[in-house]
Order: C-alpha cells, then structure tokens, then sequence
C-alpha cells in the first residue's frame, strides 16, 4: 500500500444549500451529498492535473462508503474538503468532508475508491508517479 505523505493536497469548495437540494423534510437529500462528492473529486482531478494527464486518463469509481453526522438545511453554507489518502497499482482512496461553515460542525465524510482508466483502451491503468505527486 501506498499512502501519501502528511502533506497531502486538500482542496476546499464551498457551496450555498439551496431549494434544489432539498428533501421533503427541508434538509439536505442524501443523494446530495453523494453528488458534491462525486463533483468535488472531479474538480480537484480538473484543477491540478496538466491537459495532456487530462487528455489521457479518466478515473471510475469503484466503491463508496458514506457517514451521514448531521444536516444541513436551506441557506448554510457549507465547505466540502477532499484529499487522497492512498494512490497503489490502478486505484486511489479519496476522502471527502462536509463541514456546516458557520459552525464548523462536521456533517458528512465520505471514503471513495477510485480507478485510473486510459482514454484510449478504456482500461485500468496503473498510476503513474506524476499522477501520485498531484496529491501529495
């Protein structure tokens, strides 16, 4: 197993909650969440790598685990924090956050696996180095 050095690359968004994101119970929906971590993973893939790494890699998700600790409802504003914890052979771990800006309280984590695909065989391939260090 690979794991990145402390000093790992977290990238930070934030995001207004807005009617569209609610559930009838006037809260956040639970396939929210899951979308802001498949959307924050993608921007941070998107704001560090080069076009070329761009133009030849692709990454799929593999599996997804999810903790729900808290809501959040119309008008929070919200910070969504995501790094890579481990990058081995084809696949990375990925850890997002969701924290309620306001009160710093922690609302959702989330650990997904990931796998790096080529554009041009739509296959796994292995991670290159140059790939690793974007996170790191």
């Amino acid at each position: 197993m690979k794991l990145l050095s402390n000093s790992m690359q977290t990238f930070e968004t934030q995001i207004t909650v807005s009617n569209q994101h609610l559930d009838m119970l006037n809260h956040v929906n639970n396939v929210q969440y899951v979308q802001w971590v498949q959307d924050i993973a993608e921007q941070h893939w998107n704001a560090r790598a080069t076009p070329e790494i761009l133009d030849t890699f692709y990454w799929v998700m593999l599996s997804h685990h999810i903790r729900y600790k808290g809501e959040a409802i119309l008008n929070d504003v919200i910070t969504l924090k995501t790094f890579v914890t481990k990058a081995e052979g084809v696949k990375s771990t990925r850890v997002v956050e969701i924290y309620n800006q306001q009160t710093n309280k922690l609302l959702t984590t989330s650990e997904t696996e990931w796998c790096l695909m080529s554009k041009t065989t739509h296959r796994p391939t292995r991670i290159t180095p140059e790939i690793a260090t974007l996170f790191s």
